[in-house]
């Protein structure tokens, strides 16, 4: 993790630092834990909210575990979802890229759906209007 980073989560409220009397930030070894848990939940894809959240469930030796496990698979049914459209995009691009010669022509069936796609889903939405 970068010192930027660390100065960032500092400025934002995830991580507190003492200072010395020059003015260096001051990391003891729970400074140095709540880094490595904001480092991994943030690889593992959580908002900085999230992390947060994640943050003071950990903090809070009384929370019932079922409401990390409530941010965690909201999380997963998250992630899932961004996939479905990732991989709905992936299958347009392919389709598209199918559909052009990629050769010395101009035209290009890519850019034309790029131009025409906003007008056709504007058309589809009055016509079932």
């Amino acid at each position: 993790m970068s010192a930027k980073m660390i100065r960032y989560y500092e400025e934002i409220g995830l991580i507190k630092a003492a200072r010395r009397a020059n003015g260096y930030r001051d990391y003891d070894a729970n400074d140095v834990s709540v880094l490595q848990f904001i480092r991994r939940t943030r690889d593992l894809g959580f908002s900085l909210e999230e992390v947060a959240n994640l943050l003071a469930l950990w903090r809070d030796r009384k929370r019932p575990s079922r409401d990390v496990k409530k941010l965690a698979s909201q999380h997963i049914e998250d992630l899932e979802r961004r996939m479905r459209a990732m991989r709905a995009v992936v299958r347009t691009l392919k389709t598209l890229a199918d559909h052009c010669h990629g050769d010395e022509r101009s035209d290009c069936p890519i850019l034309d759906d790029f131009a025409s796609a906003p007008a056709k889903k504007a058309a589809r939405k009055h016509a079932h209007a």
